[in-house]
């Protein structure tokens, strides 16, 4: 059995490496560590991926290529010959940092998805391909909601239609994206074109936050773990926007993963699933702070910026039930407080360790 991740390093595809390792996959992963390019050494992804290639020296083999070069990627894919998976999770993933630079964020999460999928058409058309997709599809269609203000959160009224979650219903047009969002959009619409029109196995999966204890948390993305870890050193955390009430869903790197090897159980050609953790993992940032001070003992040293980020949602919960009734053995495992004690319990020493 013969796997493929892009992003073998990062959050959900260094997940995605290691169970499909455990399950007895040879592993061909591609991994540049853009990301330290994109947060610096913080972000690194070197530490994960070395420790993968110590636990698997055989069975994983790594190619330090850029998705945007269809040459490099049509090699690895040619190269790892019999594909049955491919867990596409290379992306540039912060919708900050892609105002910075427009043409690298494109290239890597529209670009390079499209080199991708010619390759594994050319030279494994049967395989499984999943795309991790992200909520941000939407824009900020998601604000539009009738939202009502709580002590600590903003909520939907419980006969809202979307209360239980967002579904797929919603559309992504005439809305204000971020530059992220479109460029994640465009990949994710060639996957469904890859699929519909030349008959592939194709998903996209759209989450809204990913995080665990494996996620390099920095400031422009991944809030669980860099709150947690600002808990931890006393940084400074900033909350921009709607009083710290916005709410999002969060699910387990490990969950997403789980999701990818259901469909490659019963795969069909161009299916699309908001997924997350649903009313089951969601929170606001005002909750995730109570939740980090109470997990850590310590308090949060947090300031309110009043400018939301543009493109941003005020509310995010994601309806996971059509997605669990194509595939009803999927269902997410973690709640937001699991998640966090578990970030707590595997980086606080290290982060105590490190020069503030």
């Amino acid at each position: 059995m013969t796997a493929l991740v892009t992003g073998a390093g990062g959050l959900v595809g260094s997940a995605a490496t290691r169970m499909l390792l455990r399950a007895g996959y040879e592993v061909f992963g591609i991994e540049n560590d853009m990301r330290s390019y994109f947060f610096g050494p913080e972000g690194s992804t070197a530490t994960t991926l070395q420790r993968l290639l110590e636990d698997y020296p055989t069975l994983l083999r790594v190619h330090k290529d850029d998705i945007r070069s269809s040459d490099h990627v049509e090699a690895v894919v040619e190269r790892a010959g019999d594909l049955e998976l491919v867990i596409h999770t290379a992306a540039q993933p912060s919708h900050d940092w892609a105002a910075r630079e427009p043409l690298t964020d494109f290239g890597v999460n529209a670009v390079g998805t499209l080199n991708l999928l010619e390759a594994v058409r050319k030279h494994a058309p049967e395989a499984s391909f999943c795309h991790i997709s992200t909520s941000k599809v939407y824009g900020d269609t998601p604000n539009r909601l009738p939202l009502e203000k709580q002590e600590l959160r903003l909520d939907l009224p419980p006969e809202h239609p979307f209360y239980d979650g967002i579904d797929t219903s919603m559309s992504i047009d005439q809305s204000l994206h971020s530059l992220f969002g479109v460029s994640k959009a465009a990949g994710d619409l060639l996957v469904q074109e890859y699929g519909r029109y030349f008959d592939m196995n194709t998903i996209c999966l759209r989450p809204g936050c990913v995080t665990g204890a494996a996620h390099a948390g920095v400031e422009l993305h991944g809030f669980l773990a860099y709150l947690m870890k600002c808990a931890v050193t006393g940084r400074e955390y900033t909350v921009y926007g709607y009083q710290g009430k916005q709410v999002r869903c969060n699910i387990e790197a490990s969950d997403l993963v789980s999701a990818c090897l259901a469909y490659h159980g019963d795969p069909q050609p161009g299916m699309v699933f908001n997924i997350g953790g649903g009313r089951l993992s969601q929170c606001s940032m005002l909750e995730a702070i109570d939740w980090c001070e109470e997990i850590s003992g310590a308090s949060v040293n947090w300031r309110y910026e009043d400018r939301a980020r543009i493109g941003d949602h005020r509310w995010w919960i994601s309806n996971n039930n059509p997605f669990q009734q194509a595939f009803p053995t999927w269902s997410p495992t973690y709640n937001v407080p699991a998640m966090l004690a578990e970030i707590y319990d595997e980086n606080a020493e290290l982060w105590q360790s490190q020069p503030s």
